[in-house]
C-alpha cells in the first residue's frame, strides 16, 4: 500500500510541473514584453493592449501593430503595386519550421480611409535572406464587399477565418493611427476585428514573417494593423513567449528524474 500512495504522489507531482511547464507556454504571448529582441521594423509600430475599436486579442495580453502613420517611404519592401506613399513594416526574427507545420496568427486592420483611397496592409513569409516565400494575407480599404483579401491585389495563400471580412463601419478610434483616430474619409473606413490566418509550411526551412501597410496616392487618413498568437506548429516563434524559465525546467527535471528513480528501485 505504501508503494502504490508513494507512486501516485510521485506521479501527481510531474504531472503537476509539467501542467506548469505547459501552461507557461501556451498562455504566453510574442508582445506582452515589448518587441520581441530580434524583430526588426522600418517607420511606425510598436506594441499595446486592448485600445479603441481593437480589442485585447484572441490570445490575450499585448499585441504588436504597424501603423502608416508618421511611416516612410518603403519602396520595394511593400508589395510595390504602383501608387504607394509611405508606410511602415515589422519583421520577426529568423525561426525554423518543419514542412507540414502550420504558421498561424491573428489580426485586425484598421482604416481611417475611404473610397478613391485604397490603402492596403499585408503579411508575407520570407526566407532568412528575405526573399518572399509566400503572400499570406492582404487587407485593403474597400465600401463594400470582403476587407480581406484585398482587392486589386496578388492571390494570397493562407486560409482566413472567417471567410467573410466585411468592414465594421465608422471612423475608427485607436491611438496608432495618431490624428486619423476617430475620423473617416468617405466610405469604407473602419475595422475588421480580429481574423485568424493560418497557412501550411511547405518546405522545411529558416523564416521570417513580415506584417506591413501602406498608404495610397496621399499620406492623409492612416491605416495600420495589430496581430498577435503567433505559431508555428503550434508553439509561439517568439523566444520570450515560449521559453520557460530555468527555476520550472530544474523543477521539471527533479520530479521527472524523481518518479523515474522510484520507478527503478521498483523494478529492481
Amino acid at each position: 500500500m505504501k508503494t502504490c500512495k508513494s507512486t501516485k504522489v510521485l506521479s501527481i507531482a510531474a504531472a503537476a510541473v509539467f501542467s506548469v511547464f505547459m501552461s507557461g507556454q501556451a498562455s504566453a504571448t510574442a508582445f506582452d514584453g515589448g518587441i520581441p529582441a530580434g524583430w526588426t521594423g522600418t517607420g511606425n509600430y510598436g506594441t499595446l493592449g486592448a485600445n479603441g475599436v481593437v480589442t485585447t486579442s484572441p490570445e490575450g495580453g499585448n499585441y504588436g501593430w504597424v501603423s502608416s502613420r508618421n511611416g516612410v517611404s518603403l519602396g520595394a519592401n511593400d508589395l510595390n503595386i504602383g501608387s504607394e506613399t509611405n508606410g511602415s513594416l515589422l519583421r520577426s526574427g529568423v525561426f525554423s519550421a518543419a514542412a507540414g507545420d502550420s504558421l498561424n496568427f491573428y489580426f485586425n486592420y484598421v482604416t481611417s480611409d475611404g473610397a478613391g483611397y485604397i490603402e492596403y496592409a499585408w503579411s508575407r513569409l520570407l526566407d532568412s535572406a528575405l526573399n518572399p516565400v509566400a503572400l499570406l494575407f492582404t487587407a485593403r480599404t474597400t465600401p463594400s464587399g470582403n476587407t480581406v483579401p484585398g482587392f486589386g491585389l496578388p492571390p494570397i495563400a493562407a486560409t482566413i477565418i472567417p471567410a467573410s471580412t466585411p468592414i465594421i463601419a465608422g471612423g475608427p478610434s485607436w491611438s496608432p493611427l495618431g490624428g486619423s483616430s476617430g475620423t473617416c474619409y468617405s466610405g469604407g473606413c473602419g475595422y475588421t476585428g480580429w481574423i485568424e490566418s493560418d497557412y501550411t509550411i511547405a518546405n522545411a526551412g529558416n523564416y521570417i514573417l513580415e506584417f506591413g501597410v501602406v498608404n495610397w496616392l496621399d499620406t492623409a487618413y492612416d491605416s495600420g494593423m495589430a496581430f498577435d498568437g503567433i505559431t508555428v506548429g503550434g508553439v509561439p516563434i517568439d523566444p520570450n513567449g515560449d521559453v520557460p524559465e530555468p527555476a520550472t525546467l530544474a523543477l521539471l527535471g527533479l520530479g521527472l528524474a524523481g518518479l523515474g528513480a522510484f520507478r527503478r528501485r521498483k523494478a529492481a
